[in-house]
C-alpha cells in the first residue's frame, strides 16, 4: 500500500483518534496532507474538532465522577494539577477556551475543569468553540507549513514521505520524552511515599 493511499485512506480516523488522544503532530500531518491534495482542509479540521472535543469532554467527566481514584493513580498530576487550579480560579473562561494551547495542560485542565464547580453545559459550549478555534489553527498552520516547505524546496512530491516522516518522527520523541519524564516523576513520587 502506497503512503498516498495510507493517508487517503486512514487520514481522516488518525486525525480524529489522535486529536481524541491528545495530538498537535496529528493534526499538523492532517494539514499537510490536506496541502498535498490527500485529504480535504476542511474534514481535517472537523475531524480535529470533533476528536478533541469528545476527549475533553471524556476527561471532563472523569475530573467530575472519578477524580479521586484517578489522582490517587496519578501523582505526577499534581502539580499541572495545582497550576491548572490557579488558572482556572483566576481566568475561568479564558482558561477553558485555551488551555489546548497551553503545554503540559492540555490533558490536565479539562480534567481540572470536571473538579471544579463550573457547570457541565458551560463547559460543554466553550469547549466547542475552543476546540473549534484550536482545529482551525493548528490544521491550517499544517497546511501553510506544506506551502512553505514548497517554497523553500520546490518540487515536494519527491521529499513528501522524508517530510512525512520527520514530522511523525518529531512528534513520536517529544512523546516518548514526555512519556518517560511522566514515568520518572511517577516512580519518584512512589519512592517518595514509600514508609521508612
Amino acid at each position: 500500500m502506497s503512503l498516498e493511499t495510507l493517508i487517503e485512506t486512514y487520514g481522516y480516523l488518525a486525525v480524529l483518534v489522535g486529536t481524541f488522544l491528545e495530538g498537535e503532530t496529528i493534526l499538523v500531518l492532517g494539514g499537510f496532507a490536506a496541502h498535498r491534495g490527500y485529504l480535504v482542509l476542511w474534514g481535517v479540521v472537523a475531524a480535529a474538532f470533533a476528536g478533541s472535543l469528545c476527549g475533553d469532554q471524556l476527561f471532563f467527566f472523569l475530573g467530575r465522577r472519578h477524580s479521586r481514584w484517578i489522582l490517587a493513580r496519578r501523582p505526577n498530576w499534581n502539580n499541572r494539577v495545582e497550576r491548572a487550579r490557579r488558572l482556572l480560579d483566576r481566568y475561568q473562561t479564558p482558561t477553558i477556551l485555551s488551555f489546548r494551547f497551553l503545554y503540559g495542560l492540555r490533558t490536565v485542565a479539562p480534567f481540572v475543569i470536571g473538579l471544579s464547580s463550573v457547570p457541565a453545559a458551560k463547559f460543554i459550549m466553550l469547549n466547542a468553540v475552543g476546540a473549534l478555534v484550536w482545529a482551525v489553527v493548528i490544521g491550517t498552520s499544517g497546511y501553510l507549513f506544506g506551502h512553505a516547505i514548497e517554497i523553500i524546496i520546490g518540487d515536494i512530491k519527491r521529499y513528501e514521505a522524508v517530510v512525512f516522516v520527520l514530522v511523525a518522527a518529531g512528534g513520536s520523541l517529544v512523546w516518548a520524552l514526555h512519556w518517560h519524564r511522566r514515568r520518572k516523576n511517577k516512580k519518584t513520587a512512589e519512592t517518595t511515599q514509600k514508609p521508612l
